[in-house]
């Protein structure tokens, strides 16, 4: 049983979750983007499995090495959007504010592995957390700031009430929406303490769990985000589609029911982003496309999550999930059901 948290290659090959030989070019990797494994996800791991889907969201590769064509260090172009620190104003309505660039565990596939970590761009400091709390003021526009990093959770929960309260005074905010891997990887981390910060501001707040994997969805990480939800807190999902973890509609199924079970809207499945040595993780949209038909014909409505694309260079996002409707004629369409059959509409 691991009880602490792996943060180097060493700790992996101690923890036995890579190879004793196992030197060079994960050392490499390690040089450039930061490990983490939390007690709860190191567990999780069957080192038996060279498969394993939980080993391969955190245990580093040598293919983190090789960068192809079109990766870029800010794959979604947080930097072309951010007026002043820790803040990004890509869409009108809504901010993304960055508290801290650390996070419990660090995803081999992350669209931010350049920014993250020991060797990131840091925490905000106290005088530019004000300078971005002013910018919001500034901005009557701004319906709905989003709380992400690093991993937010990863503040105290007195820290975290501080930032709640003083969101609570901007009358034109009214959603607060958490990005967040904690209830996933360190579900003892939600307490009662933290959840009480989390309902400080008195806003709308909507708590979006990371996970990717149904084996991810544990009786304890259930129980974390019950002790949320149960609070008044409304949870949705996001997940990233990887080749190798749960690019299948089963694997999907299993996790999107997990979520609904838990009384988490399944929100958001994103392709992977064009982060620097993250191919091996990538698959053609066509292949998530066919993956989301299959999925549709499996499982109920409220399982199905916006399979979706963020346009590198800060364009935004993009739903990628395939049209079935195509116009024929005026008023005339052909519209493909979910076993991929075609139909005329109206009929007459």
């Amino acid at each position: 049983m691991i009880e602490t948290s792996l943060r180097s290659v060493e700790d992996l090959k101690a923890a036995g979750l890579v190879a004793a030989g196992a030197t060079g070019a994960l050392d490499e990797v390690a040089a450039r983007y930061a490990i983490a494994l939390t007690p709860t996800v190191a567990n999780q791991i069957d080192p038996n499995d060279p498969d394993d889907p939980i080993a391969a969201q955190y245990v580093p590769q040598p293919a983190e090495l090789i960068e192809t064509e079109g990766e870029r260090a800010d794959p979604i172009g947080d930097h072309a959007h951010s007026p002043v620190e820790g803040i990004v104003h890509r869409y009108p309505d809504r901010v993304l504010l960055k508290l801290v660039h650390v996070c419990p565990v660090y995803c081999r596939f992350c669209f931010r592995r350049e920014m993250v970590g020991p060797q990131g761009d840091g925490s905000m400091s106290p005088e530019q957390l004000s300078i971005a709390f002013a910018y919001i003021r500034s901005h009557p526009e701004i319906w709905e700031v989003i709380l992400t990093g690093g991993d937010p959770l990863i503040l105290s929960p007195r820290r975290l009430r501080e930032v709640m309260r003083t969101l609570s005074t901007i009358e034109h905010i009214k959603i607060v929406r958490i990005h967040t891997r904690v209830p996933a990887v360190d579900p003892a981390r939600v307490t009662a303490e933290l959840v009480d910060a989390l309902n400080a501001s008195e806003k709308t707040v909507y708590v979006a769990l990371h996970a990717n994997h149904p084996r991810e969805m544990t009786p304890e990480v259930r129980a974390a985000c019950a002790r949320m939800i149960d609070a008044g807190l409304t949870m949705v999902s996001q997940s990233v589609l990887l080749k190798g973890i749960n690019n299948d509609a089963d694997t999907l199924a299993e996790l999107m029911r997990a979520f609904v079970e838990t009384r988490i809207k399944p929100y958001y499945l994103h392709h992977p982003d064009m982060a620097p040595g993250t191919s091996h993780f990538r698959l053609p949209i066509s292949e998530g496309q066919a993956i989301m038909r299959e999925l549709r014909s499996k499982v109920s409505g409220l399982c199905i999550p916006h399979y979706i694309l963020d346009l590198p260079g800060g364009f935004g996002k993009v739903s990628v999930g395939e049209n079935a409707l195509s116009e024929t004629a005026p008023e005339r369409y052909t519209i493909v059901d979910r076993h991929g059959d075609e139909h005329t509409y109206p009929e007459i």
